[in-house]
C-alpha cells in the first residue's frame, strides 16, 4: 500500500466531519472535483473502498482505520507547531463522555485546560457501556467509558466510580406505595413507573434484578437528558438511580427518599485515549485524572 499524503488525510477527515463531498469542498475552499480526486487516490492507494457514498457519507471498516490515522496526524501536527513556536489557530479534540459524567464532574476537567493552549472540544454524548465504539471508529481521540479493556491503539486508566442512589420523590412514594408497605418492601415497584435515560439504559433494570431476581416489567418513561432526567425524578414522574452529586442535597432536605439505602450502585469509569505521544492529550488526561480524583469515589 502506498503511503497517504497529509493533504489527502486532512481531506478525508473533513469529508467525514461535513458529511458530503460538496460540504467538504466548501470547508476546504477547493472544488468538489478536487475532493473527489483526493478520496479516489486514497482508495486506490489502500486498494479498497474507504467511504460509503451515502447521505451523509460513512467510513467503511477500512475507512475507520484511515479516519483514526487522519485525526492522529492532525493532533501531532498541531503539537509540533506549538513546540516549534508556530501559530496554531486551534486544535479540535473530539471526545465521548456519558451524560451523567457530563452533568456532574467532567466539565471541571475541561475547565482545567489552560486557555492559551488553543484547544477546542467536540464532545459526543454516549452511554458509558457503548462509548468505545466511537474510539474504535476513529471518530474521537479519548473517551470516558465503563470498559476496562483498551481499544486497539489506545491506553486505559481507571478514574474511580460514579456512585448512584435509587431514589424517588416523597410525593411519588405517597401515591405508588399506597398499600402501606414499609420502606424495606419493594414489591410495589413492579407496577410503579420507572425512568430510563433511553433504550440503552439498563441501570434501573439491573438494580431491580439485583433486588428481586426478576425482570423489571413496570411502565417506563424515557428522558434522554441528564438534568431533565433528575428533574423528572424530583417531580415524581418515576423512580430511578441518580448520581450522588444530583441527589444528596434533595435527600438531606427530604424531597427525595432512597429506595434501598444499603444498596448504592457504583459504576467504575475509565479514561481511554489514543496511544500517541501528544503533549495536548497528555495535558488533557492529567486534567481528567485530577478532577476524577476529586469528584469520583476512589478504591
Amino acid at each position: 500500500m502506498q503511503p497517504f499524503q497529509f493533504e489527502h488525510l486532512a481531506t478525508f477527515a473533513v469529508v467525514v466531519q461535513e458529511g458530503s463531498f460538496d460540504a467538504a469542498s466548501r470547508a476546504l475552499q477547493v472544488t468538489p472535483s478536487a475532493v473527489s480526486q483526493r478520496i479516489k487516490a486514497m482508495e486506490q492507494a489502500a486498494g479498497q473502498v474507504l467511504l460509503q457514498r451515502t447521505s451523509p457519507v460513512q467510513p467503511t471498516a477500512a475507512g475507520d482505520v484511515v479516519l483514526r490515522l487522519a485525526r492522529q496526524v492532525r493532533v501531532l501536527q498541531a503539537d509540533a507547531q506549538r513546540e516549534l513556536g508556530g501559530s496554531v489557530t486551534g486544535t479540535a479534540l473530539p471526545l465521548v463522555v456519558n451524560a451523567d459524567s457530563l452533568a456532574t464532574w467532567f466539565l471541571g476537567a475541561l475547565a482545567r485546560m489552560p486557555r492559551d493552549r488553543g484547544v477546542f472540544f467536540e464532545v459526543h454524548r454516549e452511554d458509558e457501556q457503548h462509548s468505545t465504539s466511537l474510539l474504535r471508529s476513529g471518530r474521537v481521540t479519548a473517551a470516558v467509558t465503563a470498559t476496562p479493556e483498551p481499544v486497539q491503539g489506545c491506553s486505559v486508566e481507571a478514574l474511580g466510580s460514579l456512585r448512584y442512589r435509587a431514589v424517588a420523590s416523597s410525593e411519588y412514594l405517597g401515591h405508588w406505595r399506597h398499600d402501606g408497605t414499609p420502606d424495606g418492601g419493594l414489591a410495589w415497584l413492579a407496577a410503579a413507573p420507572v425512568l430510563d435515560f433511553d433504550r440503552k439504559d439498563d441501570l434501573q433494570e439491573r438494580f431491580y434484578r439485583t433486588l428481586t431476581g426478576e425482570d423489571l416489567t413496570a411502565p417506563r418513561h424515557y428522558m434522554p437528558a441528564s438534568g431533565e432526567f433528575a428533574a423528572a425524578v424530583r417531580l415524581g414522574i418515576g423512580w430511578a438511580l441518580l448520581p450522588e452529586q444530583q441527589c444528596l442535597a434533595d435527600l438531606r432536605r427530604g424531597t427525595l427518599r432512597q429506595l434501598a439505602p444499603e444498596l448504592p450502585v457504583d459504576v467504575p469509569l475509565y479514561w481511554q485515549r489514543w496511544k500517541i505521544s501528544s503533549p495536548i492529550l497528555d495535558e488533557l488526561s492529567a486534567c481528567v485524572r485530577q478532577t476524577a480524583e476529586e469528584e469520583l469515589r476512589q478504591p
